[in-house]
């Protein structure tokens, strides 16, 4: 006959523990917290205790009283892209390392943000980080009313309450257009990335503003949407054009990757014929198939921001948004013709 004794199977709660510990309830939680202040060998005797109960604390009945839950969420869309999988891992690293865990929330491929983050907010996040993905102001709003701070990273929302952490996408599609007109290009082209993000929009401002200012009125323009697919096809429209450009600036290096193979497939040596250069340093862009010129995204420096700005505004839930734009780097490879250094002996 079966025993009916289900011990084995059943959770140990604090109150055993405690009490086969001969201290109070309370302790035995102040042990098992972050910053519980425990004599060393109460400390010792409870953890000998719950090591032979098999006990483990609940971090979900620990939130109900604390009102914390030491997890910040993270929402992503097209986690495809090779650059956003490289920042979670970074985000996740750095979260852990001071004490938070993470929590993942990916849209699907006709989602946005806006249509998650209510379900999103059910899990009671103590904050949440958006990256490559929009947001309305509204839904802003509705996590401040919800008394979850938000910080977006490298992209920024016009009028809403979040704070924000980007690259400075502006100056450095300046830079780009700089190098390209220093190096004697002339038929300049640009293959967006999705139309209604920050990180486009000011990525193609910068790279147009100094064009005009240095005395360029026209160059071409080609959809894209961040992706290799997207950057093979425009390069292709762009190069069996009656006047191919001699330059091309992708919106991100995934997209200059597909346009240097659709130029190799037609024929285009580059960099002698054809200069591609992209934006982000993802590593693939050092690769020898590639050796793509592009602008490096100061990751680590954007991420360390933006965990700052939102643990601040935990503890702090009535500080201001804040946003902080961080100067990219120019990294020079072989995918771009450069200008002939001068000799000033």
């Amino acid at each position: 006959m079966k025993s009916r004794n289900h011990s084995s199977s059943r959770r140990v709660t604090s109150i055993e523990v405690a009490r086969r510990a001969g201290v109070s309830q309370s302790t035995v939680s102040r042990a098992f917290s972050d910053n519980g202040n425990v004599a060393p060998e109460t400390l010792a005797q409870i953890l000998k205790v719950a090591r032979k109960l098999g006990y483990r604390p609940n971090a979900i009945a620990r939130s109900l009283i604390t009102k914390r839950t030491s997890i910040v969420g993270i929402v992503m869309a097209q986690i495809t892209s090779p650059f956003y999988p490289y920042v979670l891992e970074l985000f996740t690293q750095r979260l852990h390392e001071v004490g938070r865990r993470v929590l993942l929330f990916t849209t699907g491929p006709h989602e946005e943000v806006d249509d998650i983050l209510p379900q999103v907010l059910e899990y009671q996040v103590d904050g949440l980080v958006i990256t490559s993905a929009t947001l309305s102001s509204a839904m802003v709003n509705e996590c401040v009313r919800h008394g979850t701070p938000v910080v977006l990273f490298n992209r920024y929302v016009q009028g809403a309450n979040a704070s924000a952490v980007c690259c400075d996408n502006y100056a450095g599609g300046r830079q780009v257009a700089d190098l390209l007109l220093d190096a004697g290009h002339r038929r300049l082209a640009y293959i967006t990335g999705r139309q209604n993000t920050s990180t486009n929009l000011d990525r193609e401002k910068g790279f147009g503003d100094c064009l005009r200012e240095r005395g360029v009125t026209t160059w071409l323009r080609e959809p894209g949407c961040y992706t290799y697919e997207s950057g093979f096809e425009a390069a292709r429209r762009l190069l069996q054009r009656a006047d191919p450009p001699d330059a091309i600036f992708g919106a991100n290096d995934i997209t200059a990757m597909g346009a240097i193979d659709a130029a190799r497939e037609l024929g285009a040596r580059i960099p002698d014929e054809l200069s591609i250069i992209g934006f982000d340093d993802i590593p693939a862009a050092d690769w020898s198939a590639y050796a793509l010129t592009t602008i490096r995204q100061p990751v680590k420096a954007m991420i360390e921001q933006s965990i700052e700005l939102l643990l601040e505004r935990v503890e702090s839930p009535d500080l201001k948004p804040v946003v902080k734009f961080i100067p990219g780097e120019l990294v020079k490879r072989g995918s771009a013709r450069l200008a002939e250094p001068t000799n000033d002996a």
